[in-house]
């Protein structure tokens, strides 16, 4: 039985074990948000290292991102068959010694793999971390206030991960991005022993897992990312760029095929009948991408136009991290005023005033400060739109369920986030759009997945809670 619900003696964790927990489920979230941005300020030192140039080293980037959204559906039904507590240690040790080795690695190749193995650990630790905390608070304030802290964590993760790497990479060398996490991981692990009730599985077939689901939905992702890179690039051959697009629709469609017949599927065709978690998790997908967009932008803009060193225009972006701090504080009350659907439409909105933001900066050439503006934007969309969409996507989750619908919103968010990078910056920086702003380009194509977004928050049903279930069943 996991803290926070009750258990048949009718015992219930304290708050400040609840608070623990939050403590050291965050902690971990924050390093795995980290090691998502950590390792791209710190790619021209690995690549001189191995001596690999930079399409080669995108790997590095691409190997983690999609692995670790790819997979992070089986880790959330992993939880819901092996228990929450036996996967949330199998995944932070796999997490903790991939990163282990990545730090040590000899060779390149090696390096890859471990970076693999890092997003494997993610898939698997993520959700069960996310459901424990779901189960743990009730719904109201006390998981909307939850929630705001995991996503805070989080998005403030994704941000200190470029300060982190420039000042490591400066001053001990780029090994330590991967080092430093690693003492970290083991008082993760020490708190789930401890602080973590376990449980029974909860079916005797536990070992019939989705693998070829897992398998094709992480394949989807990568090959539709590497026919949009390749249809951007002078003299790709045609058929390279066709055949990649044509095998995402083909394992994309495999996928689907494979949960409508697997006796336990990764994505249950019943999900589809709670229309407010699917509402939440296309807006998720939406949102993170024009995010994840935002972040590159602000990247190449202050380094490839302005010239900033890569420490500068790390610390340029503080005013992102500390401006997602003061969200955080004030989301959980605006969220039980405004309700999850206006935080949500708050959050696009301002997501999108902030991609209009990068547009005219980029076209004005104005200095780095001029970007600030933009980033409490982007900050606001943060705070606001990922809490609320978390909030919908887990709405009316019970034990039996929970990490498979914390799984799908991860999924959603980091799967969207790497296919808006690759449709967004992969087509506005093409060398085939030489003639146009990339900027530009970037956040027009952002913005329409907003608009897109914004519409399907609107059209949503009502949020169907656990407390509504239960009086509906009573």
């Amino acid at each position: 039985m996991l803290p926070g619900i009750p258990s048949s003696r009718g015992h219930s964790p304290s708050p400040a074990r609840a608070r623990l927990v939050l403590c050291a489920m965050s902690m971990l979230q924050f390093f795995i948000a980290v090691d998502v941005t950590v390792v791209n300020i710190a790619l021209p030192s690995i690549g001189a290292d191995f001596d690999v140039d930079g399409h080669t080293l995108t790997w590095i980037v691409v190997g983690y991102t999609v692995t670790g959204g790819g997979l992070l559906m089986l880790g959330g039904r992993l939880g819901d068959l092996l228990g929450r507590r036996r996967v949330l240690l199998l995944g932070t040790g796999l997490f903790g010694a991939a990163s282990l080795l990545a730090g040590l690695a000899p060779t390149f190749a090696l390096l890859v793999l471990a970076r693999l193995l890092q997003g494997a650990g993610e898939a698997i630790a993520l959700p069960a971390a996310m459901a424990t905390i779901v189960l743990m608070f009730p719904e109201g304030p006390r998981r909307s206030r939850a929630l705001s802290v995991w996503a805070a964590v989080a998005s403030c993760g994704l941000v200190v991960g470029f300060v982190l790497s420039g000042v490591i990479t400066a001053h001990l060398g780029w090994r330590w991005i991967f080092l430093v996490p690693v003492p970290f991981i083991l008082i993760v692990l020490l708190a789930a022993v401890f602080l973590v009730e376990g449980e029974r599985p909860a079916a005797k077939d536990v070992l019939r897992l989705d693998l070829p689901g897992a398998l094709l939905l992480t394949a989807c992702p990568l090959l539709f990312t590497l026919g949009v890179v390749k249809a951007g690039e002078p003299g790709a051959p045609t058929w390279v760029i066709m055949g990649t697009l044509a095998g995402a629709v083909a394992t994309g469609a495999g996928f689907v095929r494979v949960e409508a017949r697997s006796r336990n599927p990764l994505l249950p065709l019943r999900f589809f009948a709670n229309r407010t978690r699917v509402a939440a998790n296309v807006a998720t997908m939406l949102l993170s991408g024009a995010l994840s967009t935002s972040f590159l932008l602000f990247t190449f803009y202050l380094q490839d136009r302005l010239g900033t060193g890569p420490l500068g225009a790390g610390l340029t972006m503080l005013p992102l991290a500390l401006s997602l701090i003061v969200f955080s504080m004030l989301v959980p009350r605006l969220l039980g005023h405004w309700g999850a659907r206006a935080c949500v439409l708050a959050g696009i909105g301002s997501t999108a005033a902030a991609m209009a933001a990068i547009a005219a900066i980029a076209a004005l050439r104005a200095d780095g400060v001029a970007m600030i503006p933009a980033m409490l934007l982007i900050a606001a969309g943060m705070g606001f739109g990922l809490v609320g969409l978390q909030y919908l996507a887990v709405g009316g989750v019970t034990e039996d369920d929970a990490g498979t619908a914390a799984g799908i919103q991860r999924a959603a968010d980091q799967l969207g986030g790497a296919t808006g990078v690759a449709l967004c910056v992969g087509i506005g920086f093409a060398p085939s759009m030489h003639s146009l702003d990339p900027f530009l380009v970037a956040t027009l194509l952002a913005t329409m997945g907003l608009v897109t977004g914004a519409v399907v928050i609107w059209r949503m049903p009502a949020p169907v809670l656990a407390a509504d279930l239960r009086e509906q069943a009573g």
